[in-house]
């Protein structure tokens, strides 16, 4: 096999968990909703990883920190988001830098999927499943506390611990869809008392 042969049968590899979903959870989707046309049966859409800075104001270098965190948490370069509108008593202009933000399609958003689910919430301190935060339209935002549940981030460059917030976008028509397509994908849910399915 030629160098270029090669180049091309890693690049045309599906992510472990897209395989997954083409092969198992679809078929089980359709079977658990009774949908009549696969067309129908949810996906995973996109993923959007942010970080919210409000310390940003008074401390402008955590921006640059944030960036090169999630940077690596992503394995993609993020966005700076910048406040919309003045408000005084928190001392903030329009137009500051207050957060940091990357979305994922993709391949790139299935490896995250799968590292986030196998690797970083097994590291959370006293983990005891994911808090259902749903809106309504099948989408679920996770929040971690810190980001050093992620392996990839060195612990001598983490100068202070910073939350961020975990967006999983679907297709689902409805939150019931969503949350059964996120289960089915292995994302561990806390369950409630008196709901024994989560």
């Amino acid at each position: 096999m030629t160098k270029a042969s090669q180049s091309s049968a890693v690049s045309s590899k599906q992510p472990r968990l897209h395989d997954l979903y083409c092969k198992q959870v679809a078929s089980k989707l359709m079977a658990d909703l009774k949908l009549e046309n696969s067309m129908q049966i949810p996906r995973l859409d996109k993923i959007v990883v942010s970080m919210g800075l409000g310390a940003a104001v008074q401390e402008p270098k955590l921006v640059e920190m944030s960036l090169e965190s999630l940077g690596w948490i992503c394995g993609q370069k993020p966005v700076v988001t910048r406040a919309r509108k003045s408000i005084a008593g928190f001392k903030l202009r329009q137009g500051m830098r207050v957060g940091v933000v990357v979305t994922l399609r993709r391949g790139r958003m299935w490896e995250f999927f799968d590292r986030f689910v196998h690797i970083a919430l097994p590291r959370v301190r006293d983990f005891r499943g994911v808090n259902s935060r749903f809106d309504g339209s099948g989408n679920c935002s996770v929040g971690v506390t810190e980001q050093l549940v992620f392996p990839e981030i060195p612990y001598d460059r983490a100068d202070r611990s910073t939350g961020l917030n975990v967006t999983f976008v679907t297709t689902a028509k409805d939150d019931h869809a969503g949350k059964l397509l996120l289960r089915h994908l292995g994302l561990p849910f806390r369950i409630k008392k008196g709901d024994s399915n989560g």
